[in-house]
């Protein structure tokens, strides 16, 4: 055997050894991912996330079209609806996050629609085989640094393209030198290398216009090539999102074609090949030209684009409220019959956020003010009224063993601050946001609202007073109203329009101790001075307070304190 063979059989075997470890890399990634997604099937998500991280998440919510009722910032954030969907997400591609995010924020109103989110779940709970390999082909899209695929793709949307005609020329005029040179040497030489230095210069100066976008190209890209992998895999339960994502795919075909000279780029050092591909792309443009095109295609189609991104971002959410109905102690299927007054009926509903919740149930047909100490679960107990109603309308999934009501625009005034920004105080903030409530309720539709401590941002008298206006107003046919109170005088006011219920504590000689079951009527018990004397306050201070509230309770009025030693 001569040198020659003894170096092509070698270069041979060095191929075969690099395929044949590409390969075992490929599949023990592969074997890795599925093991990822079998062992956290079911189990609430680990995932943590950086304000930046929600930030962009949030994106295509805030920028997509909108059109209806959506949750509102300060519904989202009285409910603290972002830990919620951290809760839920088990996205394996942003596409994922990003249409959970929105479609949780997004209540529907049609029952179909839930049934056919409700289908999917229940496809996706029941056949392993079919959900990893969709998850496998999701995994695939990946999220551009620093943005959301969103982002990426509509960076493109207002962008003034301008033509190739020009790159087409130079273009010409290359191969046109190329050819002078081959006939007449002498001269064309002259001719060709001029071009060459004209191509090349040019293109430095304009490579810039490709690479800014190339993200965004490469994102369109994967998502063709996800669309390719779904038809393939001919799940008879996904075919009509098979077919969706087919007439987008057509709308895209030129985009497509011929696409990898633009966006498979060679980096540095990227072998004899892609130093070869890189000459040919500045001395003929023909990136420059095809660039032109695609950019052209993706603003006429962006639509269909939106719509694969959508069409996966979908199937990508469902995955996860499949996984999340798996992680609970327990759910039901909400029930949603209309009425002639808005109600709620729910039996045994816990708080999903809170571990070893305990559950409660009410029927409300009217009005429920809630009384109760401190830390004994009122708000809680809203928010989780309020919670429910959002994932009945969005996931389809409700945690209680019952829900029933008629569909919901979930409003809260709950957690509110004061702007900073707007220099506006507590209570100016606190009644813009009641006005909107207030707003609300005066549309159609039926309005499930939640409100903590009405007017705490001023005095005791004025606050009672307004208050008690309030949501007397929101007293309607349309209107649901929840609201939890320390001002045990709303209770008496308002008890022809509103049910009371309560919590209440034990309290014992070193402790406090919470039941957190909701029960009827008002409060009758109060903690607030107990809690003082059990982390250490001053027993002078103790036995005056104690002795304040009692006079007051049998005179009505106060007493003026008259020295700092009572």
């Amino acid at each position: 055997m001569d040198e020659t063979t003894v170096g092509i059989v070698l270069l041979l075997l060095f191929f075969l050894a690099a395929g044949f470890g590409i390969i075992k890399d490929n599949n023990s990634r592969r074997k890795r991912f599925l093991e990822k997604m079998i062992n956290s099937w079911g189990k609430f998500s680990d995932r943590e996330y950086t304000w930046e991280d929600l930030e962009h998440i949030s994106q295509y919510f805030y920028n997509r079209k909108q059109t209806g009722f959506c949750i509102d910032d300060i519904t989202w954030n009285d409910l603290d609806m972002d830990r919620v969907f951290v809760e839920i997400n088990k996205a394996v591609c942003s596409l994922g996050d990003e249409y959970l995010y929105a479609m949780l924020r997004t209540p529907v109103f049609r029952e179909e629609e839930l049934k056919e989110r409700h289908r999917l779940m229940e496809f996706f709970r029941k056949d392993q085989e079919a959900r990893q390999k969709i998850q496998e082909l999701l995994s695939h899209i990946r999220k551009p640094p620093n943005v959301s695929v969103y982002e990426a793709v509509h960076v493109t949307k207002n962008i003034a393209v301008k033509g190739s005609a020009v790159q087409i020329i130079q273009c010409a005029f290359f191969f046109l030198s190329f050819l002078a040179f081959a006939l007449y040497p002498s001269v064309g030489v002259f001719f060709f290398l001029g071009m060459m230095v004209v191509n090349i210069g040019t293109y430095l100066i304009q490579k810039n216009d490709i690479e800014m976008y190339l993200t965004s190209f490469g994102c369109v890209m994967q998502l063709l090539a996800a669309q390719k992998a779904l038809e393939k895999l001919k799940i008879a339960e996904l075919e009509i999102y098979t077919e969706k994502g087919r007439k987008y795919k057509k709308a895209l075909s030129s985009f497509r074609r011929g696409a990898g000279i633009v966006v498979e780029r060679s980096p540095a050092g990227g072998g004899l090949e892609g130093i070869f591909l890189d000459y040919i792309r500045m001395m003929t443009h023909i990136d420059l030209i095809k660039f032109y095109d695609m950019m052209k295609c993706m603003q006429k189609n962006i639509r269909d684009i939106e719509g694969l991104m959508e069409l996966f971002g979908f199937l990508d959410s469902m995955i996860s409220a499949a996984s999340f109905r798996e992680a609970l102690p327990y759910y039901s299927l909400p029930v949603f019959r209309e009425k002639e007054h808005a109600y709620l009926e729910v039996h045994d509903l816990y708080h999903p956020l809170i571990e070893n919740p305990v559950a409660n149930s009410i029927t409300a047909g009217r009005g429920i003010l809630v009384t109760g100490s401190n830390a004994s679960g009122k708000s809680t107990f809203l928010k989780n009224i309020a919670i429910n109603s959002i994932l009945a309308q969005t996931v389809y999934t409700c945690t209680a063993n019952s829900y029933e009501a008629p569909f919901y625009k979930v409003m809260t005034s709950m957690a509110l601050k004061d702007d900073l920004e707007s220099g506006e105080s507590y209570y100016i903030v606190e009644i813009r946001s009641l006005k909107r409530i207030l707003d609300e309720s005066g549309r159609e539709g039926n309005i499930l609202c939640i409100i903590d401590e009405v007017l705490r941002g001023t005095n005791t008298i004025e606050r009672i007073g307004a208050s008690s206006r309030i949501l007397a107003k929101l007293i309607k046919d349309n209107v649901l109203s929840f609201a939890a109170t320390h001002d045990i005088e709303l209770s008496y006011i308002l008890e022809d329009l509103y049910e009371n219920y309560h919590f209440e504590e034990e309290v014992r000689e070193h402790d406090v101790i919470f039941n957190y079951v909701l029960k009827k009527g008002r409060v009758t018990t109060r903690n607030a001075i107990r809690l003082l004397e059990m982390i250490g306050y001053d027993q002078e201070i103790i036995q005056s307070a104690t002795k304040a509230v009692q006079e007051f309770e049998s005179l009505g009025t106060w007493r003026k304190i008259e020295n700092a030693e009572e």
